[in-house]
């Protein structure tokens, strides 16, 4: 019913209408844009291109207007392409697509395939520094001298809640984020290399396990990459009360490392007292948690 009421409201304006609703959003007065941008939001989908071309424009409060109302209009979309995801996916799904149809929520404007390509840039990197089919440490550890030291992914220790650390792009565009972020660019990268590294989920932290018919290494990619036996992992679970159970040390699906990275989103936007976003990834926990 919505989307008959928007195609019937745009069928309505005239020219002349639509001219002068573009030409109001020059107006600095916050009532008048809050007027607009409701009309021009319940025109429907043809209100992205009459705004295009607005974000040339010379007014600067008129630029500003456009380029809210089109971020708002992408956001809307990119929220129901990851809510679609995340209803009609199973467990085995594509971890980096869904990595990047959350991102995209918030950052709608984001070059996914620029940065699809800077991951297979580290990957061919590493393949023509390192042989990925020798000893598996010294493989981890061509790994982590590449990101950690040559490309300078860190943990966020300062900043360790920032909502930022939790989106795909952000981190791999500021270098910093925290531990299951950091693990999915390590996993990635891995991937593309094809070597057998997944995710563990510890109780309130999170790491990689490189394993293979030889080899069962652990991988803490928030403290650049420091390299763990199952006995420390062990010892954190011991040591923080948790208990040791197999779950605990057991892989996590793709569809669970998004239910976790949007379980801290909605921690954060609740702590933050945004509402709006925590409404926002509640809806995505139920999807997922389904």
């Amino acid at each position: 019913m919505k989307s008959g009421g928007a195609i019937e409201l745009t069928e309505e304006l005239s020219e002349n209408q639509r001219t002068a609703l573009l030409d109001l959003l020059a107006d600095e007065d916050p009532a008048i844009y809050r007027v607009i941008r409701r009309k021009l939001l319940a025109c429907g989908s043809e209100t992205a291109q009459w705004l295009q071309p607005l974000v040339l424009s010379s007014n600067p409060t008129q630029r500003r207007h456009a380029q809210e109302i089109l971020r708002h209009i992408g956001r809307k979309a990119a929220d129901d392409r990851f809510l679609t995801f995340c209803l009609k996916e199973g467990e085995a799904c594509d971890m980096e697509q869904g990595a990047w149809l959350l991102a995209q929520t918030q950052y709608p404007e984001i070059n996914i395939e620029g940065y699809r390509a800077l991951l297979d840039t580290f990957a061919y990197d590493l393949r023509d520094r390192s042989d990925c089919s020798g000893d598996s440490r010294r493989i981890l550890r061509a790994i982590n001298r590449y990101l950690f030291h040559k490309q300078g992914f860190a943990g966020n220790e300062k900043d360790y809640y920032d909502p930022e650390n939790s989106y795909l792009n952000r981190v791999m565009d500021r270098r910093t984020g925290n531990p299951i972020n950091l693990c999915l660019v390590y996993m990635l990268v891995a991937r593309r290399l094809k070597l057998p590294v997944a995710g563990i989920g510890l109780p309130g932290h999170f790491i990689c396990r490189y394993q293979s018919s030889t080899s069962e290494i652990y991988i803490d990619a928030f403290n650049r990459g420091e390299l763990l036996a199952k006995s420390d992992c062990v010892q954190f679970l011991v040591r923080g009360n948790h208990g040791v159970r197999l779950e605990h040390l057991a892989p996590v699906a793709a569809r669970g490392l998004l239910l976790r990275v949007c379980g801290n989103l909605h921690q954060i936007y609740l702590q933050l007292g945004r509402g709006e976003e925590a409404t926002r990834f509640q809806r995505y926990l139920v999807a997922l948690a389904r």
